[in-house]
């Protein structure tokens, strides 16, 4: 008891996002997909498929809960953070900071050591999620990625280049999009990351500095989504 305790959550999940809370505490988010952000304090953290948060909590004196809910899908995962003596809670157990104050990726800004530069962006690329259940007809721009002709609408960048990616969410279904050989900072000055939540008809931009020269997969980490063809290539111009 009072020992403070660093937790680092990775969501490896396919398609479901998870809602984390350690019962009787609080969390302080202090990274966000490895990279440090100002340090914001919350009763739980919602973690979409790919991204990764690191917490710090100091530890009461019993046996908790440590529960991971699926949102939206009546199922858990559960552990037992023990310090004392005392009966292990139950894995149904009412975890009230899951309906407390939830930290999600918006509230954060990166920590002055990892933002980026302030710079014009060189380029500026509109990714356009669209999609939906009936057909599951998931793509960019409506059109599905072909696995056999990956560079077939590639988005081409050049080396050195800031480039503004937004991706702009269309369908009525969230998305965790990842990009692949570079990280990232939402505009405005928020978290440097490498997986964000795009949030149904809503828009997030991105900058991110062209430093990694190749051809590198861009797709929603909803692992169906991305096969389905929510998948794209940012290519560097040779």
């Amino acid at each position: 008891p009072g020992r403070r305790v660093r937790i680092r959550m990775i969501n490896a999940g396919s398609d479901t996002a998870f809602r984390v809370a350690l019962g009787g505490h609080r969390m302080t988010v202090t990274h966000t997909d490895g990279f440090p952000v100002q340090p914001v304090e919350g009763d739980a953290v919602l973690l979409g498929m790919g991204e990764r948060y690191d917490v710090i909590v100091t530890l009461g004196d019993g046996a908790f809960p440590f529960v991971a809910e699926a949102e939206g899908k009546g199922a858990r995962g559960f552990a037992v953070v023990r310090t004392a003596v005392g009966n292990a809670p139950a894995p149904t157990v009412d975890v009230a900071e899951l309906g407390g104050k939830v930290v999600t990726a918006d509230q954060l800004s990166a920590a002055e050591a990892v933002q980026l530069p302030q710079a014009q962006p060189d380029r500026e690329i509109t990714l356009r999620l669209t999609g939906g259940m009936d057909n599951y007809d998931w793509a960019f721009d409506g059109r599905p990625f072909r696995f056999d002709r990956p560079l077939d609408d590639a988005r081409t960048i050049r080396a050195g280049e800031r480039v503004r990616v937004n991706f702009e969410n269309t369908t009525d279904m969230w998305h965790p999009v990842h990009l692949h050989g570079h990280t990232y900072q939402h505009s405005g000055g928020g978290p440097r990351k490498d997986t964000s939540i795009v949030l149904p008809k809503q828009t997030l931009s991105v900058e991110f500095d062209a430093d990694n020269p190749g051809r590198w997969l861009t797709h929603c980490h909803n692992i169906y989504h991305a096969e389905a063809g929510m998948t794209g290539v940012v290519a560097y111009e040779e």
